[in-house]
């Protein structure tokens, strides 16, 4: 399945996913076909870039949250020189993962841990963003203040995150801030914090399409508004923001979601073990895999052809 750059270079979609329950990083086209396991021996992988031009695969692993002992690992694209960036001290329950190629940053959500964090792409520099902790001892115990999901506007200057509130509460929320903390101000006390949807089942991971300024997000709640993928615009003001457009229904507990932009199509996991793919309207689902484990992050990335 090729297609042609602009500059004439041949590439292939492939789809990168994490295997939560088998600790495995792992491949396939996007019709689903081709599926290689790419990297063992994770621990707890969540979230999930690529970094075509580097050659480079980065993913969290949650590790067990009471310890603190969440990491960020980086390999080549076919697995090998797998190394540690974000070492055990340096995030509790690292979540989703966004890269910020423009800027040369990793961002993630830091579950327990209560934070909306970033580092260099070599893992140094680790910054806290947002800290919602309010005084609380880590690891958090309060749900409502757990980071899950992140993604970033770069162009704009602005990153977007889920805090997913308690089991199907109905407390999940998505948030937009700068990604720089203003003058004066700490990642505790910022003022330019925006809550965009409150009210929300359990939202999980998210994406931007950017020449749309629409968001995109996975919700693992209970239905009829959970266990869906949702849109709705970035930028309508409060008053005018409209509800969230649900696209996809039926997941088995939707984590996962990556967006195919040019190709317009999104594909998805869930906890029950299902890569699905479809329009980015909702439309055209399909099934590419079932039955694969406990399925958490997934990306889609247009590699040279030599690294298909």
């Amino acid at each position: 399945m090729k297609s042609v750059t602009s500059g004439g270079k041949a590439t292939v979609g492939r789809l990168f996913f994490l295997d939560l329950s088998g600790g495995r990083v792992l491949s396939l086209n996007p019709d689903g076909s081709d599926r290689k396991v790419i990297v063992t021996d994770c621990r707890l992988p969540d979230g999930i870039v690529i970094d075509v031009d580097a050659g480079h695969i980065y993913w969290t692993d949650m590790g067990v949250p009471n310890l603190n002992d969440g990491t960020i690992e980086r390999a080549d694209i076919d697995g090998q020189n797998r190394k540690m960036i974000v070492h055990e001290g340096g995030t509790f329950t690292p979540k989703q993962l966004h890269l910020d190629k423009k800027n040369g940053k990793l961002y993630w959500s830091d579950r327990e841990g209560m934070r909306v964090m970033r580092s260099n792409l070599d893992g140094s520099n680790i910054e806290t963003l947002i800290e919602t902790s309010q005084g609380d001892a880590r690891p958090g115990r309060d749900a409502t203040k757990w980071c899950v999901g992140i993604t970033v506007d770069a162009e704009r200057g602005h990153m977007y995150w889920t805090q997913k509130g308690p089991d199907d509460a109905g407390q999940g929320r998505i948030f937009r801030a700068n990604t720089e903390i203003p003058k004066g101000q700490s990642a505790a006390e910022r003022s330019d914090i925006e809550v965009l949807f409150d009210g929300l089942p359990e939202p999980i991971d998210l994406e931007l399409d950017l020449n749309n300024r629409m968001m995109y997000w996975t919700d693992r709640g209970d239905p009829p508004l959970g266990n869906t993928v949702n849109r709705a615009p970035m930028d309508a003001g409060p008053n005018k923001r409209p509800a969230p457009e649900i696209l996809l229904t039926h997941l088995m507990e939707g984590i996962g979601i990556a967006l195919d932009l040019k190709g317009d199509r999104m594909f998805l996991t869930d906890l029950g073990g299902s890569i699905y793919s479809a329009k980015l309207d909702g439309s055209d689902k399909k099934v590419l895999l079932f039955a694969q484990g406990n399925l958490s992050g997934i990306a889609y990335a247009e590699l040279p052809a030599k690294f298909a």
